[in-house]
């Protein structure tokens, strides 16, 4: 069950940073998302992973601790709310920008610094 548990990690971990290294908003936002929910996962696996554990003491032999679930839950709602306010920020940048590139780069914007005349004579 842990060998699964921390393929599963190790595979959100990853797809999302590779989404995260994308060009386009889309896939960052959805990346983050992905690597929050890795980091959730792996935050709940510190709390040692229970089969049958009660959340309540004296309830039963075992239980699970309820220090890692409490942070999970928070980060959860943390992370949606980190997710809309990124929503937010691409719909407007796309509306002011006319493009989702991550770089904020106007359209027909070159990295070229120099003066518009100077670019044409090179």
């Amino acid at each position: 069950m842990e060998a699964a548990y921390s393929f599963c990690v190790g595979l959100l971990t990853a797809c999302g940073i590779f989404l995260t290294l994308r060009g386009r908003t889309f896939p960052v936002v959805v990346g983050l998302t992905l690597l929050s929910y890795g980091v959730n996962l792996f935050l709940f696996s510190s709390g040692r992973l229970v089969v049958n554990g009660a959340a309540i003491l004296g309830s039963s032999d075992t239980y699970a601790d309820p220090l890692t679930q409490a942070l999970v839950l928070t980060a959860i709602v943390i992370g949606f709310a980190m997710t809309a306010f990124v929503v937010i920020l691409a719909m407007r940048a796309r509306a002011d920008l006319g493009n989702d590139h991550v770089d904020g780069k106007l359209p027909g914007q070159t990295n070229d610094r120099r003066h518009p005349d100077q670019q044409e004579r090179s």
